[in-house]
């Protein structure tokens, strides 16, 4: 549905006869992009607890590489074609999405949780003939089965893994409840802490991603001086889609950097620093700056908030059981667009009044807390098995 929503739309902005459908049609691709963490929830749920962290920076290394990509196609697209054959083009990767449909394998975690285990189980065997190997013998459990049925299975009869002995049960959050009830789930006295404070991560992250990609533009190409708003109009129209293209490349660094500290350090520990490097980064922009010290501490800054956005989206999911995970990871990104929304309207309008340090000081203060948060997740998620339910606050604290 996300993959249909997103190019229906995107595909249909480029036949757009005004800015008011225009904007209407961009608006309705945003809603189909919001719908992103339903892939990573997916991955994230075939991926052994060893290994989760590493994987996952694969995985989110494709949107890094859709963002070169993209702007690759703009250098090339926009001042030959236009931006009707931008947006036309754009939307194409999200309709072939629909090519793999037949042969994307559906959650057994969340088969288990709906009761649908013999579906559940074709699925494990058909991994299992794909990976060389026999599933162990016994019968199929879950979390939520083995806590509201009181079982002792030992480990060499498990084919998904039981939580430890101090978990609560969730009583199985079931996709016909509303919105609303969901919400309630993910506010419980077991997930509150946990929901408040990844909504401030995701707030900060968002804010400063988009902030950081704003400021190369405001603070590169010789606009590294308060000039008139008029001129500042008139700039506005000449975009240089070539340093667009060599600024994406900062997220690469960012990448790697995730994968060599998360599965090492932990995944607090590898945002909490990341974030306090990113404003360490900032802190001579409060001045001006030569040319090329700015784009390099720029650059620096897009790497470390590059890796933090990249750890945040897998420890986000790792924190919630499998019957509000996508939910919990979703209204979470939601919070983190409204900060990407409210970045340009603060931070950039302060660039733009002439208000340079006032703007990074805004920027250095949004990172300084997200990481002082990350400090307070309750407990680490490293090696840590997934659950259907959620932990009691004295087995949080033990991961702390």
């Amino acid at each position: 549905m996300t993959a249909v929503f997103t190019a229906t739309a995107g595909f249909l902005s480029a036949f757009s006869s005004n800015f008011a459908l225009l904007v209407i049609l961009r608006c309705l691709v945003g809603i189909g992009l919001g719908g992103g963490p339903v892939l990573s929830a997916w991955f994230l749920e075939f991926i052994p607890a060893p290994h989760r962290g590493t994987w996952m920076v694969v995985f989110s290394g494709f949107w890094t590489v859709g963002t070169v990509l993209e702007a690759s196609l703009a250098w090339a697209v926009m001042p030959r074609l236009g931006w009707r054959w931008l947006l036309g083009f754009s939307a194409l990767p999200s309709s072939l999405l629909l090519l793999f449909y037949g042969v994307t394998l559906e959650s057994p975690r969340y088969l288990c949780m709906k009761g649908r285990k013999t579906e559940a189980l074709v699925i494990l065997e058909k991994i299992a003939r794909m990976n060389g190997r026999t599933l162990p013998r016994g019968i199929l459990v879950s979390d939520s089965q083995i806590e509201l049925d009181e079982l002792s299975v030992s480990e060499d009869k498990e084919l998904l893994s039981p939580s430890a002995s101090g978990d609560v049960p969730l009583g199985q959050v079931e996709s016909s409840q509303g919105g609303i009830s969901l919400l309630v789930t993910l506010l419980s006295p077991e997930l509150a802490k946990s929901t408040i404070l990844l909504w401030m991560v995701f707030f900060g992250n968002a804010f400063s991603y988009y902030g950081l990609v704003l400021l190369t533009t405001e603070l590169s190409g010789g606009q590294n001086k308060c000039i008139p708003a008029e001129l500042q109009l008139k700039k506005s129209h000449d975009v240089s889609y070539r340093d667009v293209f060599i600024t994406s490349f900062a997220e690469f660094p960012g990448l790697i950097l995730s994968a060599a500290t998360i599965d090492k350090l932990g995944r607090k520990l590898s945002m909490s620093i990341m974030f306090f490097l990113c404003c360490m980064f900032l802190v001579p922009l409060v001045y001006h700056q030569p040319q090329g010290l700015t784009t390099g501490l720029l650059f620096g800054a897009r790497t470390c908030i590059t890796s933090t956005f990249t750890v945040v989206y897998i420890y986000a999911p790792e924190i919630y059981p499998t019957s509000v995970r996508t939910t919990g990871v979703g209204i979470a990104s939601s919070v983190g667009r409204i900060g990407g929304m409210i970045c340009p309207l603060v931070a950039v309008g302060l660039m733009h009044g002439c208000h340079r340090s006032l703007a990074i000081i805004l920027f250095e203060s949004v990172l300084m807390l997200s990481g002082v948060c990350v400090l307070l997740f309750p407990f680490e998620t490293k090696g840590r098995q997934l659950s259907d339910t959620v932990p009691r606050s004295k087995l949080q604290n033990s991961f702390t």
